[in-house]
């Protein structure tokens, strides 16, 4: 009950604190009525002693007359100059009778705020001065927290220019509104928000926007033409460019709408375009970005794009993709026209730090090339790039992405040789020598040789045993006598180290090369027939080739791609025949860790041979061909083990 009390008394006392503010400026303002109304008083009735008409009597009745006819009837019936003047348009409805000239002015004068002047005998009317009341301002509602720098308004209708001011006095922070939008009214209520939040809210509540100056001023403007508040994706209010009707290039119509908020890269631009002219977005995203630019020649097309928060050099960087435009920066200023235009153009060139020009030209995109001109300097491992600025800039990007340390590979194989097998070589020599003498090796094989005392004795022998003599052979007559076997085991095969680029084969070919002899007969019929042999030789080789091409990956795993070739000659060919061969190949690809061994088997190959020589005709009876020739046979099973070891060096 005593705060219901409490709050009743406080109304009547605001109540009568406006009752008697009015009634002081009522009287205030009619203070200067009644002085001048005592002047036209005092003028009329100093005027009346020359000028009789005023003391005349009239009798006038009137009803919606207008005050120029009236006055001008109360002239022409007392004979008096009056001057009206021809604003002056309100009506009069009054009856005057056997009353003086002189107090009918007064009573006009009073009754419609009018003042007299006289110049001689003329009486010149006019309006007289607005009777204002003053009306005390009204009081702002709105208060700062400091400690917390939170704001509370409850603003209805109030006008712009006086919020500004009680917010500024209130919280000490500077809050400018242009004069323009002094006497805009503004209506919000809030309590307790934070300083920046409560200035933004009061803008967009009230249909302007604000911005907040590098010095920490806080400026209400106006939106222009095509402007509009709305609420973005992050759900603070912002500032775009409704969406409107374009005019393509084609004839159709499209639209697009764009907006941009500030942030430490500069003014970020959000787009939404459909079908829309280029050169219309160019001009828009301009304004909003508060970008000075130049544009060259005439820009056509449309585009259709989405794009949110990007940079103005980015969204002319793709804008202008696929184009024939582009754009360079001058001294603050964007340069837009076609990219073959002079000043639009220009040079880059871009030093190669680990890579070589072989294979840098090719492994740049074809679109990106589309217009730019690239030209090597060997010497100097440098490329010249010529042409638009964002191409350049994203080659240039490009190329620096690839050009990294190349890793080199250091590659050992080794070859190991397992081989199985025998030879035989059985039968007699026979000849004559003077040096030869009588010995040899009976085991592990036997290989004797017999000189010619020793054949003689034995035919000595032969003969008085037996029923045939084959006499004496002549001193130097010798004989010998093979039956030997060989047994092989492991040949190992060492390869000299390889080293290549990652992604380059590495090659290694060890050979040998034989040549057979092909007999051609031709016989030429003539008058006396002729005949002619020809000899070619013809090549065969046996090689030990091995290729390798190392993949380094990020982790320095390797990846080897391995083909091995081996091919050998096997035993001694016949006389004029190609040589036989036998032949290996290993083709894999394996992965292993940096300084790992690898292993590889499973190479076999079976090697066989048979030869031998002996007197024609008699090496080939059974029985006795064992006297008259020499054989020799071998047969071997070879398998061959690789191993492989990558080493990475950086």
């Amino acid at each position: 009950m005593r705060t219901i009390y409490r709050e009743k008394c406080v109304k009547a006392g605001f109540l009568f604190l406006l009752f008697w503010l009015g009634m002081n400026a009522a009287l205030f303002a009619q203070q200067p009525a009644a002085e001048r109304l005592r002047l036209v008083d005092e003028r009329l009735r100093n005027l009346a002693i020359t000028v009789p008409g005023l003391n005349q009597k009239v009798a006038l009745s009137v009803s919606g007359a207008s005050a120029q006819e009236f006055l001008r009837a109360l002239a022409q019936s007392n004979n008096l100059n009056i001057n009206i003047d021809p604003q002056l348009n309100f009506k009069i409805y009054n009856n005057f009778t056997n009353e003086t000239a002189l107090n009918v002015l007064l009573f006009l004068a009073k009754e419609h705020n009018l003042d007299i002047n006289l110049i001689g005998s003329i009486m010149s009317i006019t309006k007289g001065p607005e009777m204002r009341v003053a009306i005390p301002p009204k009081e702002i509602n709105v208060r700062y927290n400091a400690q917390n720098n939170t704001i509370s308004m409850e603003l209805n209708a109030d006008t712009l220019g006086l919020v500004a001011r009680k917010i500024t006095q209130v919280s000490q922070k500077n809050v400018v509104v242009p004069n323009n939008l002094l006497n805009n009214k503004v209506t919000i209520f809030l309590s307790n928000a934070p300083f920046d939040v409560a200035i933004e809210k009061l803008a967009f509540a009230n249909n302007l926007k604000l911005t907040q100056t590098a010095d920490n001023v806080y400026i209400f403007q106006p939106l222009v033409d095509g402007e509009e508040l709305y609420i973005n994706s992050d759900k603070v209010t912002d500032v775009r460019r409704s969406p409107r009707p374009a005019q393509g290039a084609s004839g159709s119509a499209g639209t697009f709408s764009l907006s941009g908020k500030n942030s430490a890269a500069g003014k970020l631009l959000t787009i939404d375009a459909t079908n829309s002219p280029i050169l219309e977005m160019v001009k828009s995203a301009s304004q909003e970005a508060g970008i000075n630019y130049f544009i060259y020649s005439d820009i056509k097309g449309n585009v259709t794009s989405k794009l949110k928060d990007i940079t103005f050099p980015g969204f002319l960087s793709t804008l202008f993709q696929g184009t024939d435009y582009t754009y360079r920066v001058e001294n603050g200023i964007y340069l837009i026209g076609e990219r073959k235009l002079e000043g639009l153009r220009t040079n880059k060139v871009v030093q190669l730090q680990y890579r070589s020009l072989d294979t840098i030209q090719a492994m740049i995109p074809a679109e990106w090339r589309r217009g730019v001109e690239i030209k090597e300097f060997r010497e100097q491992n440098t490329i010249l790039l010529s042409g638009s600025a964002p191409q350049i800039a994203e080659i240039e990007n490009f190329i620096k992405q690839i050009d990294r340390l190349v890793p080199m590979i250091l590659i050992e194989v080794t070859l190991v040789d397992v081989r199985k097998g025998k030879s035989v070589r059985t039968g007699i020599r026979a000849g004559i020598s003077d040096s030869v003498k009588t010995g040899g090796t009976l085991l592990p094989g036997i290989d004797y040789t017999f000189g010619a005392n020793a054949i003689n004795d034995l035919l000595a022998r032969l003969g008085r045993n037996s029923h045939f003599n084959l006499g004496r052979v002549t001193p130097n007559f010798y004989v010998g006598l093979s039956a030997l076997e060989q047994n092989n085991n492991v040949e190992v095969r060492s390869v000299p180290k390889l080293s290549t680029l990652n992604g380059h084969v590495a090659n290694l070919t060890i050979g040998s090369k034989r040549y057979y002899t092909t007999r051609t007969q031709n016989v030429i019929p003539s008058l006396t027939t002729q005949t002619v042999i020809t000899e070619q030789f013809t090549p065969v080789e046996a090689n030990l080739a091995i290729n390798i091409r190392p993949i380094v990956s990020g982790d320095d795993q390797v990846t080897l791609n391995i083909d091995i070739d081996i091919s050998d000659f096997i035993g001694n060919p016949p006389l004029n025949a190609p040589p036989p061969t036998s032949t290996s190949r290993f083709t894999s690809i394996i992965r292993a860790k940096n300084e790992d061994m690898i292993v590889l088997g499973g190479l076999e190959r079976t090697e066989r041979s048979e030869s031998g020589d002996g007197v024609p005709f008699l090496a080939r009876i059974p029985g006795i061909k064992w006297l008259f020739s020499s054989r020799e046979k071998s047969d071997s099973k070879v398998t061959t083990l690789v191993f492989i070891r990558p080493i990475i060096h950086y």
